[in-house]
């Protein structure tokens, strides 16, 4: 009964009439929404699954794959004021189906439900906001498609213009608003093999990144207008079975650095406390180009903890080392999945900072 719980709730979204939003009040885990099993509690193996290497087409793989059980539209953002103030911005929206659709069953019949995430923190007042909202599919609530590009949840919508070189993020919130533009500096890069991510023996993913947009906008919060500028990471996975069940969570990392360059790097934290064949990331060139990294190539080491999640690493790549540590420690999104997503600053072993970024940790019982 691994899904039980999420289950229940989308049934309940599925045969309500009235939409929910802000703040969901049960809590579940990672491996529940994601499927650690592959099927349904039903027994239904139906869905697709990502078990082989595929040529990516755009502009459709920026739109839904229905046939999947899991996907997710990712956006996170470091920006700063002219006064150097900075904020961190993260929009997620997540799609579940709960039956395979080869076209997206989006309407009051429809199988697929949308739960949106959206965090912003404060670096410089240390504090950090989540808000929520789950909906079924359904046009006029919450869906994603292509022409144009779409990705929305009632009136939170992350667009795209038709070459998708330029995004936006529209986020009215009840005591303010976020409003992005966004423009790609760094094309798409498919990670893993080719854009088949593994996350177990018979456990996979999709997956592809924009690594780097530059940002610009308005934050209104607490009655306060802020302009301000950044950059932003875009990743997409689609699944059905994205982590194995030997694996608790993960600890993912995607760090801009000042020069151009990207690090994308996840570790796979197995129940054992062994080291994962798995962990995986990418490096992505400032002058153009990315290099897979397998595990070989990584090391993980949290050095310090707050409340047991780990908010300082030690993160060699290569032959390099950084220390990654949190602009501030309760970046926590308690959300019905609970699990930390936040601005972190990136300093080389001299002690200089180097660059900014985000980290996500899933998984941990704090």
């Amino acid at each position: 009964m691994k899904n039980a719980l999420v289950l229940a709730l989308l049934l309940v979204l599925l045969g309500c009439d009235q939409n929910i939003s802000e703040s969901a009040q049960g809590r579940v885990g990672i491996g529940e929404v994601l499927g650690e099993n592959g099927e349904n509690d039903a027994g239904d193996r139906s869905f697709a699954q990502a078990d082989r290497v595929v040529d990516f087409e755009f502009p459709r793989d920026h739109g839904p794959h229905p046939a999947f059980r899991s996907e997710w539209w990712y956006l996170t953002v470091v920006l700063e004021t002219s006064g150097g103030r900075t904020f961190g911005v993260q929009f997620t929206l997540f799609r579940q189906a709960l039956r395979r659709c080869d076209e997206l069953c989006d309407g009051w019949r429809g199988a697929q439900v949308y739960l949106g995430h959206v965090g912003l923190a404060d670096v410089d007042s240390r504090s950090h906001r989540e808000w929520e909202r789950i909906s079924r599919g359904h046009p006029q609530l919450a869906g994603v498609r292509v022409d144009p590009f779409e990705a929305f949840i009632e009136n939170w919508r992350l667009t795209a213009n038709a070459s998708f070189e330029e995004f936006a993020l529209h986020v009215p919130l009840s005591d303010g608003s976020i409003e992005l533009d966004m423009a790609v500096v760094q094309p798409v890069t498919l990670q893993g093999d080719r854009g088949l991510s593994m996350k177990g023996g018979d456990n996979a993913s999709y997956y592809y990144s924009i690594p780097r947009l530059s940002a610009h906008g308005r934050i209104e919060i607490d009655g306060e207008s802020h302009a301000v500028t950044g950059l932003a990471w875009l990743d997409r996975e689609w699944s059905t079975s994205v982590l194995a069940p030997e694996f608790v969570g993960w600890d993912w990392f995607a760090l801009h650095f000042d020069g151009g360059d990207n690090v994308m790097a996840f570790q796979l934290r197995r129940r054992d406390g062994a080291a994962s064949e798995y962990n995986a990331g990418s490096m992505i060139h400032a002058a153009g180009g990315s290099e897979s990294l397998t595990a070989e190539d990584l090391e993980f080491t949290h050095v310090d903890t707050w409340r047991g999640w780990p908010i300082e690493w030690r993160l060699r790549v290569r032959g390099e080392q950084w220390r990654v540590k949190a602009a501030f420690a309760d970046q926590v999104m308690n959300t019905s999945i609970r699990y930390w997503e936040g601005v972190v600053d990136i300093f080389d072993e001299g002690g200089e900072r180097v660059g900014r970024g985000y980290l996500e940790m899933t998984g941990y019982a704090p």
